[in-house]
């Protein structure tokens, strides 16, 4: 197993116990916090993991009504907690005593019925959280209690877009100021932030980039990793349960610690149907995703 020598550490007994599910079954469940597993691809990644013997999966919703809706589906009442990640004491307690986080959350864009009068395109808000609190205090607030918790394995879903300051998705929600300046929107900006901050905590990590998501069946489509934005074969976009798939397999696969990625789809009918993800993960080569290039806020 790969917990002796140098690579040992605090997490060694956490890393042992993954190792031996893997090997020979479940022994005590791997308790896992998934936060949005109220959201459609949080929710993937949550139901995923309540079908897997090895994993205790915690669902991390930000309201009662979201916890009830999941209850009403079937999910056990007690598999689901109400905390709201921009609350860092609240997170802070919803993580205690788990093992791994996957980080779901994202702020979402809406129109806000206004319309921009020099272009007449809808003006984009974000109601329920600017991506600085949700993208960037929510994931630090989430990584500060996976940490404080003990955690052996933080899967973060963050997007792809992150080398390309000007993306149009940085542009939502951003307000010009009358003296130049902005505030608002930037979420690519405010995403790399947290990734960097999640890759100089000192927990073992993943970062998934996915591509524009879908809402098609997952499952079906040969699966395309690379790095920095690139896009050699392949769409740009893949469907949101092949990106739970990845995030649950990145706990499962322990050469998917370390590594940051995108994560895209060839078209339904192309290629061969993923279904090695380890041998998905060879596709890299051993790159990574470089934060030498874009910008962060």
């Amino acid at each position: 197993l790969y917990c002796q020598g140098p690579q040992a550490d605090e997490h060694t007994p956490l890393m042992l116990r993954l190792s031996l599910l893997l090997l020979v079954g479940p022994l005590d469940a791997l308790r896992v916090a998934v936060t949005g597993a109220g959201g459609q691809t949080g929710q993937h990644a949550f139901r995923k993991l309540l079908a897997l013997p090895e994993f205790e999966p915690v669902g991390i919703v930000r309201s009662e009504e979201s916890k009830a809706a999941l209850v009403k589906s079937g999910v056990p009442a007690d598999a689901v907690t109400v905390a709201d990640v921009t609350d860092e004491a609240a997170i802070a307690a919803a993580l205690a005593g788990c093992d791994a986080l996957i980080i779901g959350t994202s702020a979402k864009p809406a129109p806000s019925g206004e319309t921009d009068e020099s272009t007449g395109r809808p003006i984009f808000g974000f109601p329920n959280g600017q991506p600085e609190a949700v993208d960037w205090l929510g994931q630090k607030s989430q990584i500060d209690g996976a940490k404080a918790a003990g955690a052996i394995h933080v899967v973060l879903c963050s997007s792809m877009g992150g080398t390309d300051p000007g993306n149009m998705l940085n542009a939502l929600g951003r307000e010009s100021l009358p003296d130049g300046s902005t505030k608002g929107g930037d979420i690519l900006l405010w995403k790399r932030k947290a990734e960097k901050y999640l890759i100089d905590s000192g927990v073992p990590f993943t970062i998934v980039h996915p591509g524009g998501l879908l809402n098609e069946p997952g499952g079906k489509r040969q699966l395309v990793l690379g790095v920095d934005d690139e896009r050699t074969v392949g769409e740009r976009s893949i469907p949101r349960e092949d990106v739970a798939e990845v995030l649950v397999q990145a706990l499962r696969i322990p050469a998917y610690r370390g590594r940051s990625f995108d994560l895209r789809s060839m078209n339904e009918g192309e290629g061969a149907v993923t279904t090695d993800f380890a041998a998905l993960l060879d596709e890299l080569g051993g790159r990574d995703c470089d934060y030498s290039l874009g910008k962060m806020a």
